[in-house]
């Protein structure tokens, strides 16, 4: 949180906003017998790409949280596509709706900032999860997993897969979504940071960029693989980009060859880890992120206030084959 200051006077600004909506107020001695609790509430759920594993684990936990506290769940995004371009007309539209609040997945930080200030200017209370925008200072809560370490995390199992060992040479590619994301530019962070300080014989060769579109991941493999012939590794920053990446590697027969660390517990890739093709996968909790959103909102409207913090961290788990089964499964993301 880049300006705790400018929250906390946020937070009051909200906790105004939310009595006008609400019409509640201890001064006002209505006598109709309306309080926050009574008020119905719409929460507008803005991701970048619907299609996305990811988003429909999500999804399950924001409409289970959005059924036990009794409130009104719009759940909206490209079908296929995670960029500005698709998402910035798509939170126009639910904003001209009127909402209560939004909890928004900025696929861009600053492209995605007006969208926000628009939303609070309208006194619609906001969330950011798994990514956020550049300012946070009129945002009730960011919730996310811990984008640093699992990158890090993912150095380490890459490391182990390749047999690095110190003195030796070792060429690995990157995958991403978006150069911006939040998400990926931590992990980035994370693995790049980890590569120089523990694994200096390691060169990160190339990055290429996928729109959480597994075709052009695929594509993108497919293309370092001819480019790099003495590949080593590869590490896919999300789901999209590992189920691309171990299409193309079955596809050329390299299951097990060239070491493959993803991100996102999606069912087809988990089920890979025992076959050899992923070296390991960083597992997050997109349900929890949803519910904890939820939650945080309902409890701010209702109450004037929240118990959730004004930035949520929550841990990765690594999956490998060493894995139990019950805790792939445990970790797997679950859709409707």
């Amino acid at each position: 949180m880049k300006n705790s200051h400018r929250l906390i006077g946020a937070v009051g600004a909200f906790a105004a906003l939310a009595l006008v909506a609400t019409g509640c107020s201890a001064a006002s001695g209505d006598s109709t017998g309306g309080s926050a609790a009574d008020e119905e509430i719409t929460i507008a759920f803005v991701m970048g790409a619907e299609s996305d594993p990811f988003f429909q684990a999500m999804k399950v936990g924001a409409e289970e949280e959005a059924a036990a506290q009794g409130v009104t769940l719009v759940w909206q995004g490209d079908p296929s596509n995670y960029s500005a371009e698709t998402q910035i007309p798509i939170v126009d539209a639910v904003l001209a709706n009127q909402p209560t609040a939004l909890v928004l997945i900025p696929t861009d930080p600053v492209a995605l900032q007006a969208s926000v200030d628009k939303a609070v200017a309208a006194g619609v209370v906001v969330a950011n999860v798994d990514t956020r925008v550049d300012d946070l200072s009129d945002v009730l809560t960011f919730i996310t997993g811990d984008n640093n370490d699992g990158g890090s995390k993912a150095a380490d199992a890459l490391a182990a897969k390749i047999g690095y060992e110190d003195g030796g040479s070792y060429e690995v590619v990157v995958g991403l979504t978006s150069p911006t994301a939040t998400t990926n530019v931590g992990r980035l962070d994370g693995f790049t940071a980890q590569v120089e300080a523990k694994y200096p014989g390691i060169s990160i060769v190339d990055v290429a960029y996928s729109e959480s579109n597994p075709e052009k991941a695929a594509t993108n493999v497919n293309n370092w693989l001819t480019k790099f012939p003495g590949l080593d590794g590869i590490f896919a920053i999300d789901g999209t980009n590992g189920s691309g990446a171990a299409a193309a590697l079955e596809a050329k027969g390299l299951d097990g060859t060239i070491g493959l660390v993803g991100y996102d517990a999606y069912p087809d890739n988990v089920a890979k880890i025992k076959s050899g093709i992923f070296t390991a996968l960083i597992a997050q909790d997109p349900a929890a992120e949803a519910r904890l959103a939820i939650k945080s909102i309902v409890e701010f409207i209702r109450e004037g206030k929240t118990s959730t913090k004004a930035e949520v961290v929550i841990p990765n788990v690594v999956l490998d084959e060493t894995t139990s089964a019950d805790d792939l499964s445990k970790y797997t993301y679950v859709a409707n």
